[in-house]
Parts: structure tokens; C-alpha cells; sequence
């Protein structure tokens, strides 16, 4: 952190950034990039701070410039719709995806993705259809059963962690 940095509580983070991308940023969004990593935590006893130039570059990152980074590094046949860059983390992380953090957990419109009857140009054909049975083998926190089961699919879920079966 350059010493002239400004430093943000996470309510003042929230406001920032809600102003510098022109759509609602959530003190929760703020919270969520600092449990994940993505930004540093500044501060202790209680007090929560972020840097204003570490949100920049983060959301610098995010304003359509990633596409193209990402396709200049693997080529241009990426499949950005499998990006899910168009969504807000709330929305990646809805309903009962978000009652606990777990690093390794599918967003659910992945899960959707795979699962629906839709076809485009690179999901030729639809494997599933209401009424199938989907194995997860490693169902973490269950994003596939949740999906599947909003969708009509039957699912069952295995784990070797002990919590993730409990909460499965």
C-alpha cells in the first residue's frame, strides 16, 4: 500500500465503488472480495479497512478488459459466456449458495449451463431432461443437487468431507 493511498471502511468501499462502476455495489460485495482474497484487509480490533487503489485495479480488471486479456492468453476460440463475467456476486451466489463459504464451489449458472435443455454453439446437445438422476461425486457444497433440483432433476450428492455430507 502506497502511503498516500486513501483507505475505505467497507460502507465507504461499497458507496466507491457503486459510483465509480455506475451500478449497485453492496457492503456484502465489499466482504466478498476480502473473504476471497481478491483485496487486501486492512486493519484490526474490530476496524475493517480496504485500500482505494487495490478496489481500483480490482475493478479496472473487471470493465471489459478481461475478455480480451484472457483471449489475447488462450485464443480466440474462449467460450466467454462460460465467463458468467456479465453477473453480480449475488447473483452468482443465490439463495442457498451463500450460507456458508467454500472456496471450491461451482457458481449455480455453471451448474445450469450443463444441466438445461438449451443448445448453443458450443453445447451441441442436451444431456439432461426433468425426471434424470445426476451423480455428483464430489459434491462440496451442492450447488449441482440445488440446480438439478430446480430444474426437475433428481440428484444425488457424495462427499468425503464430513461437513460437506452433513450440509448435503
Amino acid at each position: 500500500m502506497i502511503e498516500t493511498d486513501k483507505l475505505f471502511t467497507i460502507k465507504e468501499a461499497s458507496e466507491w465503488a457503486t459510483e465509480h462502476l455506475g451500478k449497485n455495489v453492496t457492503s456484502s460485495n465489499i466482504s466478498y472480495l476480502i473473504q476471497y482474497g481478491r483485496i487486501k484487509k486492512i486493519g484490526s480490533n474490530g476496524t475493517t479497512q480496504v485500500s482505494k487503489q487495490e478496489l481500483t485495479n480490482y475493478y479496472k480488471s473487471y470493465n471489459g478488459h478481461r475478455e480480451l486479456s484472457w483471449k489475447d492468453q488462450l485464443g480466440g476460440d474462449l467460450n466467454w459466456a462460460l465467463s458468467f463475467d456479465q453477473y453480480k456476486e449475488a447473483e452468482t451466489t443465490k439463495h442457498v449458495h451463500r450460507l456458508h463459504p467454500y472456496k471450491g464451489k461451482f457458481i449455480p449458472q455453471l451448474v445450469e449451463y450443463f444441466l438445461d435443455s438449451h443448445t448453443d454453439n458450443f453445447k451441441k446437445e442436451a444431456c439432461f431432461k426433468k425426471g434424470d438422476i445426476v451423480l455428483d461425486p464430489f459434491s462440496g457444497s451442492g450447488t449441482t443437487m440445488v440446480q438439478s433440483c430446480e430444474l426437475g432433476i433428481h440428484a444425488i450428492g457424495i462427499d468425503v468431507s464430513a461437513f460437506n455430507a452433513l450440509i448435503n
